[in-house]
């Protein structure tokens, strides 16, 4: 019984030793297919990532050398800009500019760029080449060369664009409050309108003085709109009335070879040769004479009229003439001198800066805004500095005495007299909504 016991616990023992072997073989052989088939199954994925990767490389490289690269270009001409240096400046080969210029020159003389005017051109950036797809030359507001590249012959195909401008003329009228300037703007008159209406009253009217609250105005001027009613510019001021304290300062455009100008109702010219305010809006702050100086602090002689402004307000030349001074002048800050003949000149100081262009030697024309009011210099506040000079010596500028303007007579008088007329019935009918 004993023997039997021990053997059936030794064929057990063998069994359990057999059986475990079987399951170590099992577990290595699944252990080994699990590991062969993840291995495979990562390196499927990971071949698939990295061929993924190459193909959106290999497409981004080919569709940035199929498409081209355009970059849009415009650029405003400024004061002694030349063509070809506007374009080198952008990089463009000197083959692509002598291209554009002998197209553009059959048509315009590139020597005399507008200033101002801005050029719009196109440029393919895929190569290195930099081509020019297109240009557009502007030879005025109202008409512009186009030029467009035919990729076949890789030469310009030129087309002038005209736009059509249609003339109009407008009608406004208001109440002066705080300055003409500020009155005129809240009509949506044109800032180079209300400038010239002061420069046509500047000969006969004091702006500080002569100007009182609730003084009423008038203006009649030339507009020119394309076809969908846009505005590319203005024309004429053809009538013009300032009423002061009551009475009525009428003015009105007379356009003949020779007289061309603004008369009043009498037909006598207001244009004398110099204006007697050469800024709009201002304030006389300090008159010709002895002053305490306001940084100084002693008596001292005031050689000039003072007019305060708000800083950037613009500033006219008084006269034809040319600029002989244009740089800092040390207490008087940036300062502008004119000579306008024999015997006068004018001074312009503590300005903020000069216009565009101005410099020694200019010839500017009256009414052109020379520069614009600041505080440069020794100054307390933003003001215009104004000097007249007659035969060498500082004068008063608000007591000078000038030589009246042209009158009119015989033909030209009669000619005037019908445009007068013309003129008020065009006037009434704008008044009265009948235009």
């Amino acid at each position: 019984m004993i023997f039997n016991l021990n053997r059936l616990v030794k064929i057990i023992r063998i069994n359990t030793e057999i059986s475990f072997l079987f399951l170590l073989i099992f577990m290595t052989v699944l252990s080994t297919s699990f590991y062969n088939s993840k291995k495979k199954s990562i390196n499927e994925n990971y071949k698939d990532t990295l061929n993924n990767i190459y193909f959106q490389k290999t497409l981004s490289h080919l569709l940035s050398n199929l498409s081209p690269k355009f970059k849009n270009i415009e650029h405003k001409i400024s004061e002694g800009e030349t063509f070809h240096k506007i374009l080198n400046s952008y990089s463009i080969p000197n083959s692509e500019i002598v291209k554009i210029k002998k197209k553009l020159n059959k048509n315009y003389n590139l020597n005399n760029l507008k200033t101002n005017l801005t050029l719009k051109f196109t440029i393919d950036e895929s190569n290195n080449n930099r081509k020019v797809t297109s240009f557009l030359f502007p030879v005025s507001r109202t008409q512009k060369i186009l030029l467009s590249r035919n990729f076949e012959t890789d030469m310009f195909q030129s087309k002038d664009i005209i736009t059509n401008l249609n003339k109009k003329i407008v009608f406004k009228e208001g109440k002066i409050s705080q300055s003409l300037y500020k009155s005129a703007s809240t009509l949506s008159i044109k800032p180079n309108i209300i400038i010239e209406f002061a420069r046509v009253y500047g000969f006969q009217v004091d702006f500080q003085r002569d100007i009182r609250k609730n003084d009423s105005f008038q203006i009649m001027y030339e507009i020119f709109e394309d076809d969908n009613g846009k505005i590319f510019e203005t024309g004429n001021i053809i009538f013009a009335n300032l009423k002061l304290s009551g009475t009525n300062n009428q003015l009105y455009f007379f356009d003949k070879k020779g007289s061309k100008g603004h008369y009043d109702e009498y037909g006598k010219s207001v244009k004398k040769a110099l204006m007697k305010t050469p800024i709009n809006g201002a304030r006389l702050s300090s008159s010709f004479g002895m002053r305490k100086h306001p940084i100084d602090g002693y008596n001292k002689m005031h050689r000039g009229t003072d007019f305060a402004a708000p800083s950037g307000t613009p500033i006219m030349a008084s006269g034809n003439g040319i600029i002989t001074r244009a740089k800092w002048c040390g207490g008087g800050g940036n300062c502008i001198k004119i000579k306008h003949n024999s015997t006068y000149q004018t001074v312009y100081a503590h300005m903020k800066n000069f216009a565009r262009g101005i410099k020694v030697g200019l010839r500017v024309k009256q009414g052109q805004i020379i520069g614009y009011v600041g505080s440069t210099g020794k100054s307390t506040g933003p003001h215009l500095h104004y000097e007249v000079i007659e035969n060498g010596v500082k004068i008063n500028s608000q007591k000078l005495k000038l030589p009246s303007g042209k009158i009119l007579n015989g033909k030209e008088r009669k000619l005037f007299e019908i445009q007068k007329i013309k003129t008020d019935v065009l006037k009434s009918e704008l008044i009265i909504g009948l235009k």
